[in-house]
């Protein structure tokens, strides 16, 4: 049985994108992406510091926080700031953002500062931690140009791009960029996070009900590379015209 998508796109079809850079005036970085009617701000924030276990190494960081704003779903969802702190998801995503862009870009080259990525989710429609990391990667490169252009940095440390994409099989069909309709629905539920040039970061794929085949898994890497590949041209525009 196949999977009729309700805003008619075809099954290996992405939701439409856009990048918009400098969002936030106050930010070194800052990008708003929008997957459809998902919507992440990202910025990105420059100390002169690092965390005390790469202190006095000539060591740089970038690591990652993530949220939603309480009206970013359907119904409210409170502020994790009244309930204790971060959830274990919460956690999750910003290992994963931390991840995916310390895997393109060489540390070493930074000196002793840190770069945040804070990616605040504004708009939720399935796939916000994989427009989160395509957006962060967005904003990390603007921070970059302007340590540059201030002369603190002589030579961007950036060496690959970074774009992540959601993939899923839902009625039997695999289907490339799930919105929540087809996330709550899906079968199996995969972000896959690449570099520029095709190479995997992170393959994270769930059965939700029936397990899936190697050949299933096969399909979806391959819509998650069309995906990705059509990600990383976005970005690859947008900071040209930057």
């Amino acid at each position: 049985m196949s999977f009729e998508r309700l805003d008619g796109r075809k099954a290996d079809e992405t939701r439409i994108a856009r990048i918009t850079t400098n969002y936030l005036p106050h930010a070194e970085g800052s990008a708003l992406i929008e997957m459809g009617q998902t919507r992440v701000l990202c910025a990105a924030s420059v100390e002169d510091r690092v965390p005390p276990f790469l202190r006095n190494k000539g060591i740089g960081w970038v690591t990652a926080e993530y949220s939603m704003l309480p009206r970013s779903t359907n119904q409210r969802t409170p502020r994790e700031t009244g309930r204790g702190g971060p959830s274990g998801r919460t956690h999750e995503i910003q290992r994963l953002i931390g991840r995916s862009l310390r895997a393109v870009i060489d540390t070493s080259m930074m000196g002793e500062r840190t770069i945040t990525l804070d990616c605040d989710v504004i708009q939720a429609d399935g796939g916000t931690r994989t427009a989160s990391i395509t957006g962060a990667y967005v904003a990390l490169v603007l921070a970059i140009r302007r340590l540059m252009r201030d002369g603190k940095m002589k030579r961007s440390p950036i060496v690959n791009e970074v774009a992540a994409i959601s993939i899923g099989i839902v009625g039997e069909t695999a289907l490339l960029d799930l919105n929540y309709i087809e996330d709550s629905k899906a079968e199996v539920d995969m972000n896959v996070v690449c570099t520029g040039d095709g190479r995997f970061i992170e393959i994270q794929g769930t059965a939700e009900r029936e397990p899936f085949s190697r050949q299933q898994m096969a399909e979806m890497l391959e819509l998650a590379a069309k995906g990705v590949n059509e990600l990383v041209t976005l970005q690859r525009q947008t900071l040209a015209q930057v």
